[in-house]
């Protein structure tokens, strides 16, 4: 495989990477604050890795890491002399920051080892495209899944102690008492249903489950009007099963309080028409985007909610119905996929 620029040396900072070990090597306080963003393989330097995950099987123990034990160990273990030596290990205390600023050195590191992957990703999305895969759609998914397996990658912090949790749980519902409403979230246009659920919150999966021609649909485009028409956020349907014209006009006769078989069947009174015009104008301004792909994955939606997101950002997220979406991988059975 060809690439663009083989001989470009890879994103890397050694200087930061250097400082981060001295930090550590300096300070326990620093290990835990370093731990929580990198892992061994984010170290450009093979030599700097070694040194790392040494430094963290003596912390592990319960032993001191600094540059004494930390040399010894690297000694018994026969590595110590291709490092550098001692000299290389009591060099890097020369480098070493104030445990606070550990943090932030260890970020740059985090985030070159980010670009790393990312050229990796390059150079495997090349492959996949010279490899004239039969199946391009699922070459493209492949593809997109590595880029976003990059960016899954990024440790985020999420063992916290309950005290802090407290703390921004408190504030939270001091906000929430400050502002004497009882819909916390993005509301669904239906009082009584808002009353029981304080609205649809952040990072809310909902389900809505009925027998067929029960009226989900409509429910779908209900929600979706009030969020994107009543509070201006944008939202995005994924309908796999009906047409972007019949859903548009669904939306139109919702609106417009016109009945939907007589915008169908083009059977309309005039006093029909002042009140499409209205809704017209209303719809033209809402921040609706609408996927009608009979056909389409987990991984084509999330791509295309990313891109939504980057652009417009995003408050809802309609997908009518899960039952046609397709898994980008076929499983033993449906409910896995």
């Amino acid at each position: 495989m060809q690439s663009v620029r083989p001989n470009r040396i890879p994103p890397h900072n050694l200087d930061a990477e250097q400082s981060v070990l001295g930090a550590m090597l300096e300070s326990r306080e620093a290990i835990a604050n370093v731990v929580e963003i990198l892992h061994s393989e984010d170290f450009y330097k093979p030599a700097h890795a070694e040194v790392y995950e040494t430094i963290l099987t003596l912390d592990g123990k319960g032993e001191a890491a600094d540059a004494v034990t930390v040399a010894d160990e690297l000694g018994r273990r026969g590595t110590l002399e291709s490092i550098g030596g001692k000299p290389y290990i009591l060099g890097l205390l020369d480098a070493y920051p104030t445990a606070s600023s550990a943090r932030h050195y260890a970020r740059i590191v985090e985030e070159l080892a980010q670009l790393r992957r990312l050229v990796d990703v390059g150079a495997k999305v090349q492959e996949l495209g010279f490899g004239m895969p039969e199946n391009v759609a699922g070459a493209i998914d492949r593809a997109e899944g590595l880029i976003y397996e990059v960016g899954n990658r990024r440790l985020r912090e999420s063992v916290q102690p309950i005290h802090g949790l407290l703390t921004e749980n408190m504030e939270a519902i001091e906000a929430l008492y400050e502002r004497g409403a009882s819909v916390t979230g993005l509301a669904s246009g239906f009082p009584d249903l808002d009353e029981m659920t304080s609205g649809f919150q952040p990072s809310n999966l909902v389900i809505v489950a009925a027998r067929p021609s029960m009226g989900k649909s409509s429910l779908l485009g209900d929600f979706a009007l009030h969020a994107a028409v009543r509070e201006n956020l944008p939202v995005v349907i994924f309908s796999l099963e009906m047409g972007r014209h019949e859903l548009v006009q669904r939306f139109l006769s919702s609106e417009a309080k016109v009945d939907s078989q007589r915008i169908r069947k083009g059977t309309l009174q005039e006093q029909d028409w002042p009140r499409l015009s209205a809704a017209l104008g209303k719809l033209a301004e809402a921040p609706i985007f609408i996927d009608d792909s009979a056909t389409v994955t987990l991984m084509e939606i999330r791509a295309k909610c990313r891109r939504l997101k980057a652009r417009h950002g995003l408050g809802l997220v309609i997908i009518d119905y899960l039952q046609l979406m397709q898994s980008a991988h076929r499983s033993e059975n449906r409910q896995q996929e």
